[in-house]
């Protein structure tokens, strides 16, 4: 007999979405933050300040492997470009809820819903997450790319400016943070794209957030450079995504990232620039169990974005407290 309140249809359709799930791909109105067990599964959270001029950045991931699955995880504090990384064995990642935990040789790892605890060494971040914007849209910050089996990477930006509070502490490092912005993501696939480029804001004058993210797409033979951005400008959620026409510039001289997404409707454009030298974050090598340092990313850098409707300016702004990465896989 069924249990009370279920219908006799509802355990058949759980295990084809958490089959199809397994995929990669994610069905209408699904919920993307739980594991969908593909090889490299990572949630990250940015926090920050804009009072103080602080911004933390907290990374976990669970990548599958023969001899046991294992988390790259990371804690980046900027001003002082504090960086601290490791593999942390003993990782697990439920695929019916949002639960990832990992702990190895003092190295802390447990996320959920409600936040982050992660000790690396002898920093740690303590982050709960106060209140969210629900994602309103059926599919993921990819777009219709969200629901295409056996991708090499899937993103998702679930949570566009948040609040939260938190603590960071270590050397010379003790740090609180009460009512502060928060940004959340999700990306999943077999690892790191070959190449990539991101970005993301929330600091401007309005309450607007905007994110962006490419790569090299790949599916079986098929590869193609692709690049979505989404902005929220108080409750509109505006997601442009291929087959819209997007581009993407990125000067390493100067540290110059250029977006620009267009529908027949909307236009976004993103300018954004790094000043000296970025830390560097660790990529995951799931098969290998070892992390490269190949991603190099600002949590400072400066942002414009600027979004027009039918030709006319709804917004222009500026964050001065924006990520800006780059990156690429050892091929």
């Amino acid at each position: 007999m069924p249990q009370s309140g279920m219908r006799p249809l509802d355990r058949p359709r759980r295990e084809l979405v958490a089959l199809y799930r397994r995929t990669g791909a994610d069905v209408p109105y699904g919920d993307p933050l739980p594991s969908h067990g593909t090889e490299m599964e990572g949630w990250f959270w940015r926090l920050t300040d804009r009072a103080t001029g602080r911004a933390v950045v907290a990374l976990c991931s669970c990548n599958r492997h023969d001899a046991g699955d294992w988390s790259t995880a990371a804690i980046v504090l900027e001003p002082g470009a504090v960086v601290r990384q490791a593999a942390i064995g003993d990782a697990v990642a439920d695929p019916r809820r949002f639960s990832v935990r990992a702990q190895e040789q003092g190295n802390h790892l447990d996320a959920n819903r409600g936040g982050i605890t992660l000790t690396i060494d002898d920093v740690t971040v303590d982050l709960r997450v106060d209140n969210t914007r629900p994602w309103p849209k059926a599919f993921g910050g990819g777009g219709v790319f969200s629901s295409i089996p056996f991708l090499n990477q899937y993103w998702h930006a679930y949570c566009l400016g948040g609040r939260a509070s938190a603590t960071a502490t270590g050397p010379g490092v003790d740090w609180r943070f009460d009512d502060a912005r928060l940004y959340c993501e999700r990306n999943w696939g077999a690892g790191f794209p070959q190449r990539w480029w991101w970005g993301e804001a929330h600091d401007f004058d309005d309450d607007v957030c905007v994110a962006f993210s490419g790569g090299l797409l790949e599916l079986g033979p098929v590869k193609q450079e692709v690049t979505g951005v989404v902005v929220r400008i108080d409750s509109r959620v505006l997601r442009i995504t291929p087959p819209a026409l997007t581009s993407y510039h990125f000067d390493r001289d100067t540290w110059h990232w250029h977006i620009t997404a267009r529908t027949v409707r909307f236009a976004i454009e993103l300018d954004g620039h790094g000043v000296g030298e970025p830390p560097v974050l660790p990529v995951p090598i799931p098969h290998e169990r070892r992390n490269v340092d190949t991603d190099y990313e600002f949590l400072d850098g400066t942002l414009r974005c600027t979004v027009r409707e039918w030709g006319r300016v709804i917004y222009d702004g500026t964050s001065s407290l924006a990520g800006l990465e780059i990156g690429d896989r050892p091929a």
